[in-house]
């Protein structure tokens, strides 16, 4: 192809381009058209059939409403009551043999289980604390009737009491009486603020714990 063949070619697609153009923009440009519904052909057949099965008719209602009893189970009450009074008159009888031929001592015995001995006192209380800001977290002692400890500049713990369950206690805990106050180290002169007093369980931090917007703490445990 020419160099000649190339201008004539490039030259029509412009002119083709450029009516296309003109075109679309008149039809644009031009009064709006009445809108018209879309062929349905399938539907106008099935509308304008006139041989479609009808639906069948349902069964006529009752002129009387008929009356549905469900039946009512058996139930046996003589054997569970006749159970009941066998349970009983055995417990009964158990605790008679037991109190017969016991004497004051055994009884006390048998009893010491379920009546707590006094907890043990500890003389340091394990403390930790954390800053929900920084995220600083710091296990600490808290010495009992000693000297307040300051973490992170700002708390002052003060411990009170601290002591550990008894040996027939059935949860294992740590229990501890602690003076919390808000006092920033950089702020000598201003009047520390309580924020916790009271007793807290090592095994429920989340209930007994010092919660704040800034600060929580819990128990630990104890230690002589």
């Amino acid at each position: 192809m020419t160099a000649l063949h190339r201008v004539l070619a490039v030259t029509a697609a412009v002119v083709l381009a450029t009516s296309g153009v003109v075109v679309a923009g008149g039809r644009q440009d031009g009064p709006p058209q009445d809108a018209r519904p879309a062929a349905d052909p399938v539907g106008d057949a099935l509308r304008s059939d006139p041989g479609q099965e009808a639906a069948p008719a349902g069964d006529p209602a009752p002129a009387v409403p008929i009356a549905i009893t469900p039946p009512i189970p058996a139930v046996e009450t003589t054997e569970l009551a006749a159970d009941e009074i066998s349970d009983e008159e055995d417990a009964a009888t158990d605790e008679a043999d037991k109190g017969e031929g016991e004497s004051e001592e055994d009884k006390a015995r048998r009893l010491a289980a379920d009546t707590p001995t006094p907890r043990q006192r500890r003389r340091v209380a394990i403390v930790e604390a954390i800053d929900k800001i920084t995220a600083e977290s710091m296990r600490f002692e808290v010495e009992v009737g000693g000297p307040p400890v300051r973490f992170n500049n700002n708390l002052i713990f003060t411990a009170r009491a601290c002591e550990v369950s008894a040996d027939n206690e059935v949860v294992k805990d740590a229990i501890a009486y602690l003076d919390i106050t808000l006092q920033p180290r950089a702020s000598p002169g201003t009047a520390p603020r309580q924020i916790f007093r009271g007793w807290m369980f090592s095994s429920t931090p989340a209930i007994s714990g010092l919660q704040h917007p800034i600060y929580d703490a819990w128990i630990v445990g104890c230690k002589a």
